[in-house]
């Protein structure tokens, strides 16, 4: 546990890292990939909750029982249950958790069993230096997103965007899933729709692209929902959007929110360095049409009105974010999106 002058000390380092060169606080930043370990039956899966607590009473049990049906063999982590307001715990007991998780040499990889909030106040806490001696897959989504893309920076390992595991894991997600963090090879095009039956007088509605700027890219994933990598920006826990592709989703935000969040991202100049963007779903973020946003744009007018000028090729509506059926997405993994054929391809394995 750090005292109250370590922390003090960290917020005096990330003054002067933010004070640096860019260049300079470029190279801090580690290239990868540092590839985790594939899961395989009767690999030992720490559950740690480093956002919000449970909902429900069996929660835990629920995430205990989902791992265990994938043939892996959970850990519950001490605060994966608990409770401090809206937070799982204390930050402390939180870090903790994490950490034990990273230095047991037992534990093979690391699922959170839900999102919520309370992941970016870890930031300060980790033990880096454990992280790095000791990589392992770490799983999650949504507020999950302010661990996934600092470890990936400062350590080079490679995480993962992917369902929480105490959520029914859909069809769909479970094979996505397996692609990417069960094989250790290139998973080909992820985040795609199944293809549609042709039906006279039905049109898929659900899984429409959008393609708001043409082109091709490679580079390796950065991002995760919206909101929660705002939080990120200006800080020593930002990752480097040189030459990456930035995917992003939300969920219930308003469209004008949306617009403020990239409107942010485009006044540091950095979205225009990306090599690609590809956005997954916005479930429900719908215009209310309520007060001085009556008549407001929709949320794909937003995005593509923030980023359609970029210069760089943005996709829209593959399937990743807040819905049932979403793909798995290394973070650090080298990938291309090709606009035209609406895809986003792995191009090397994710695990060992």
């Amino acid at each position: 546990m750090k005292t109250r002058r370590s922390l003090l000390t960290d917020a005096a380092l990330a003054s002067a890292f933010l004070a640096l060169p860019r260049a300079v606080r470029a190279a801090t930043q580690v290239a990868g990939p540092v590839r985790p370990k594939a899961l395989a039956p009767g690999a030992r899966v720490a559950l740690v909750s480093p956002a919000g607590p449970q909902n429900e009473a069996e929660g835990v049990v629920i995430a205990e029982e989902v791992v265990a049906s994938l043939g892996l063999v959970p850990k519950r982590m001490p605060s994966a249950a608990r409770r401090t307001m809206y937070l799982a715990g204390t930050d402390e007991e939180r870090t903790a958790d994490l950490n034990a998780a990273f230095r047991d040499p037992s534990v093979d990889a690391i699922w959170c069993v839900r999102g919520g909030y309370g992941s970016g106040r870890l930031l300060p806490l980790l033990d880096w230096e454990a992280i790095r001696k000791n990589p392992k897959a770490l799983l999650g989504y949504s507020d999950i997103t302010a661990l996934l893309n600092p470890i990936n920076a400062r350590t080079g390992l490679v995480t993962f965007h992917a369902p929480t595991c105490a959520e029914n894991i859909s069809e769909y997600s479970v094979a996505e899933l397996k692609r990417v963090v069960f094989t250790a090879e290139p998973a080909g095009v992820v985040a795609a729709a199944p293809p549609v039956e042709p039906v006279e007088g039905f049109v898929d509605r659900e899984d429409r692209l959008r393609r708001i700027a043409p082109g091709t890219a490679r580079g390796r994933l950065v991002g995760g929902n919206i909101s929660v990598y705002a939080m990120l920006v200006g800080t020593p826990y930002e990752p480097d959007l040189d030459g990456k592709i930035l995917f992003l989703e939300e969920v219930e935000e308003s469209p004008y929110r949306i617009d403020r969040w990239l409107t942010g991202f485009l006044l540091t100049g950095k979205l225009s360095r990306c090599a690609g963007i590809v956005l997954g779903k916005f479930k429900d973020c719908e215009p209310s049409g309520d007060g001085d946003f009556k008549g407001s744009w929709t949320w794909q007018e937003v995005v593509a009105n923030r980023l359609g000028k970029l210069g760089i090729p943005v996709l829209a509506g593959l399937r990743f974010g807040h819905v049932k059926d979403k793909a798995t997405l290394p973070v650090g993994v080298l990938a291309e999106l090709d606009v035209e054929k609406g895809t986003l391809t792995l191009l090397e394995a994710a695990v060992r």
